[in-house]
């Protein structure tokens, strides 16, 4: 079972056994993502990905690991490390999972939390329309995130997500 996840340079050949994640399509990019896996018997390994690395995230409740490159989505199930599902093209530039297990996605106006599968998303309401959504990590099981004000580009806005209440509230405008 996959217990650790991070993306990673492109490793030496023969350095670590690889397994190749690739969906074919006339649309693909010439980037690839490595992410080196770590399994709960401490054995290491790398998947190769389509698309320019972006993130990686591991959920234990859901049994999945998600990995998100610009080409792809791809949600791999973390006991028998196969890939289940993906989603192509997709819009989101950031990726990270609540201490809960569930993962939440932000494209550049939106937010959503991912369940048991990709399909299973819920979009998050927020106090204001936002652009250019940043996460910022975790702390005290609130996910800090940045953002632009849409259509107000000059009024940057901090919020804020709980991790077990699943809300987004206004932590401070024009602060950062």
């Amino acid at each position: 079972m996959i217990i650790k996840a991070e993306v990673i340079n492109q490793p030496q050949s023969g350095e670590c056994k690889e397994r190749i994640y690739d969906i074919s399509s006339p649309w693909n990019s010439q980037n690839w993502t490595w992410i080196k896996f770590i399994n709960d018997d401490l054995t290491e390994w790398c998947g190769n990905f389509r698309g320019f690395p972006r993130d990686v995230s591991i959920s234990k409740k859901y049994n999945s690991v998600l990995v998100l490159t610009s080409d792809y989505l791809y949600r791999l199930d973390s006991v028998s490390e196969k890939l289940v599902e993906y989603e192509s093209q997709p819009q989101y530039q950031n990726l990270t999972v609540t201490t809960l297990g569930d993962f939440i996605l932000a494209d550049y106006y939106n937010i959503e939390i991912i369940k048991s599968t990709l399909k299973d998303k819920i979009s998050k309401n927020s106090p204001i329309k936002m652009d250019t959504i940043k996460f910022h990590g975790w702390s005290n099981n609130k996910l800090a995130i940045t953002c632009d004000e849409f259509l107000n580009w000059d009024n940057h806005v901090a919020l804020e997500l709980d991790g077990d209440t699943l809300e987004i509230t206004l932590k401070d405008t024009n602060k950062f």
